[in-house]
């Protein structure tokens, strides 16, 4: 393992959940995503962090939710986007072909933010350390509500997360006892649909 994978893990804590990853899933995205991602998968898997706060995904899974986020917003235009990781409450992180870890959308208020690298494209390996390294459990957390709900609803497996019902953009409360263990691709494919994806102003933030 190397030094700031190491790094990652002392953050956020051992996996959970692992998914083996194939071979024609690493060579689906050569040349798409770093080789340093793809060489992480392969030693690693897919799966949750932090007793599941923070999951590395397999973006196939994903492509829904990105078409379902993305498709006719000007965001489109930018990159050819895949979702590379996401937390329990739906914090979606995506890797741009040209831009790299550039776009965060915040899924359950359908607000999105973007960064710009100062690394050149060529150095997508350390656009993915940077990734790792700036990534915080607490980043990845909803009103320190992780623990709680964890504890009330048990452990999230690959394919799920801590989703409020009713949405909170239905007008639903952001308390425990409104948070359920949801299906994570049917329920953010729900919330793109609520309302209209918005960048966060600085009143927001």
């Amino acid at each position: 393992m190397d030094r700031v994978f190491a790094r990652f893990i002392e953050k956020f804590g051992g996996p959970v959940d692992r998914q083996e990853v194939p071979a024609s899933s690493i060579e689906r995205y050569k040349g798409k995503l770093p080789n340093q991602l793809l060489e992480y998968w392969a030693e690693h898997g897919w799966c949750g962090y932090g007793d599941g706060i923070f999951w590395i995904v397999n973006p196939q899974e994903y492509d829904g939710v990105v078409a379902s986020w993305i498709e006719g917003t000007k965001l489109e235009a930018f990159d050819t986007y895949h979702l590379i990781a996401r937390s329990a409450f739906g914090d979606l992180y995506f890797w741009g072909e040209e831009t790299g870890a550039s776009l965060k959308i915040t899924s359950i208020v359908s607000r999105y933010i973007t960064h710009t690298s100062i690394l050149p494209k060529e150095q997508m390996d350390r656009r993915l350390h940077n990734f790792l390294l700036s990534t915080e459990v607490e980043y990845n957390d909803f009103d320190d509500l992780f623990k709680p709900a964890r504890k009330k609803l048990g452990t999230l497996r690959h394919d799920e997360m801590y989703g409020f019902v009713p949405a909170l953009m239905f007008g639903g409360p952001d308390t425990l006892d409104h948070l359920e263990k949801v299906k994570a691709v049917e329920h953010l494919i729900l919330l793109s649909q609520i309302t209209e994806l918005q960048p966060y102003s600085f009143s927001d933030l």
